[in-house]
C-alpha cells in the first residue's frame, strides 16, 4: 500500500459536557497539528497516490471552515463533543467529499482510503481511517 501525508493546523474553541472530560468542561483552546494521509494500492498514471499540492490546498480549504472557530456555536455541531476523535473523523469525511467531487484531481479517484490524525501535544493523539469508495 502507498501513501501520502500532508500536513497543516487548526485552532479552535470548544468545551465537553460529561464528568470524564474533568477541567475540559470549561471553554477552552486547542491547537491541533492535522496529519492527513491518502492511500492506495497502485500509484496512478503518473507514478503519484495524488497530487501533494492538491492535497495540501484542500486540506488547507477544510480545516478554514473550522479554524479561529469555537465550536459550541457551530449549528452542525450543536449537543455534540467535538472530542479529537470526532473531529478528525469530520476531517476525513470533508477531505473524502472532495475526493468524490474531483478537488482532488481526477487520479486522486483510485484513492482507497484516507486516515486524518488530530495530535493535541506531543504526547497525546487521536486518528479516524477511512475507506473510499467509488462515487456511486
Amino acid at each position: 500500500m502507498f501513501s501520502v501525508t500532508v500536513r497543516d493546523h487548526v485552532m479552535v474553541a470548544h468545551s465537553f459536557r460529561g464528568e470524564v472530560f474533568g477541567p475540559a468542561q470549561r471553554l477552552h483552546g486547542a491547537t491541533f497539528v492535522v496529519d492527513a494521509t491518502f492511500r492506495r494500492a497502485e500509484l496512478d498514471a503518473d507514478n503519484i497516490v495524488v497530487d501533494i499540492g492538491l492535497a495540501t490546498q484542500q486540506l488547507g480549504a477544510v480545516l478554514a471552515d473550522l479554524n479561529y472557530r469555537n465550536l459550541d456555536e457551530v449549528p452542525e455541531f450543536a449537543g455534540t463533543n467535538t472530542s479529537t476523535e470526532f473531529l478528525a473523523k469530520v476531517i476525513a469525511d470533508r477531505l473524502a467529499d472532495r475526493v468524490h467531487s474531483g478537488a482532488l484531481g481526477a487520479g486522486a479517484h483510485g484513492l482507497s482510503g484516507i486516515s486524518v490524525t488530530l495530535r493535541e501535544s506531543h504526547v497525546a493523539w487521536a486518528s479516524y481511517d477511512r475507506d473510499l469508495h467509488p462515487a456511486g
